[in-house]
């Protein structure tokens, strides 16, 4: 049977491929369940520090898969919900590397991950407008965040594709790279990340993430408790020490 997501170690880095390319990297039951593996094996293996995902072949990923959807089935999980990771993405950062396009549940994968690498010729949006129902995959409540609200507006009732061009623009997108070289390109994004600290990149994450639903003083309180591991980690203490000595730090992620 083939892999339906293909799980890969480069050092720090996890590479999460989904490979459906004969169903343009649509969700299932069982992709979604697949995926929802591979985050937690991401997220419980303390060595690895940043993943990228990325999709087999010439797109990156069409959403929910049609087909699976007419006889009843959804791509989600009881757990991480849509595509195995949109309800729960993992505690550690996450790249989408986009190539090809990213349409709808598509465009909602990347919306779970925390950057996005994409290739300038990849098309991204949120076409389910078109199709007579709203994006049902946290694209309607995420899209805002990461980009203005009149453009945020404007991609969901018009079902509009823009390109990777225009998504980068408007913030979304944090790195172009050419044809063919978006999983390059999110790999050396990925190294910039794995040669932080990990257990500062962790809290990093979740105060960022967090941010949007706090006031400005909620989050000083609700900060503490991440912060406060920092503090107590080796990391930390580390970090100080190879700074004053003028030595790179030897991070050990706790």
């Amino acid at each position: 049977m083939t892999q339906l997501v293909r799980f890969e170690r480069k050092g720090a880095i996890a590479v999460i491929t989904i490979n459906r390319p004969e169903r343009k990297n649509a969700f299932d039951l069982a992709t979604a369940y697949a995926m929802e593996a591979a985050i937690d094996e991401f997220d419980r293996d303390d060595e690895l520090r940043v993943a990228v995902l990325t999709g087999e072949g010439d797109v990156f990923c069409a959403g929910q898969d049609i087909i699976a959807a007419g006889k009843g089935e959804l791509g989600k999980t009881d757990r991480r919900g849509g595509a195995g990771i949109m309800a729960q993405p993992p505690e550690k950062p996450i790249i989408a590397a986009v190539e090809g396009h990213a349409v709808g549940g598509g465009l909602e994968l990347c919306l779970s991950c925390d950057l996005v690498v994409a290739s300038r010729t990849a098309k991204l949006g949120l076409p389910e407008a078109k199709r007579g129902f709203p994006a049902m995959g946290g694209g309607l409540f995420r899209l805002p965040k990461r980009i203005p609200y009149a453009m945020a507006m404007e991609a969901a009732v018009t079902g509009a594709t823009w390109s990777a061009e225009r998504f980068h623009e408007l913030g979304l997108v944090n790195r172009l790279a050419e044809p063919g070289e978006a999983l390059g390109v999110a790999l050396v994004l990925a190294g910039e990340v794995a040669a932080a600290a990990p257990v500062a990149v962790k809290a990093s994450k979740a105060i960022v993430r967090r941010s949007q639903e706090w006031t400005d003083t909620e989050s000083w309180l609700n900060q503490e408790p991440f912060v406060d591991e920092v503090l107590n980690s080796a990391d930390y203490h580390e970090g100080m020490t190879a700074f004053a000595e003028k030595r790179q730090p030897e991070w050990k992620g706790r």
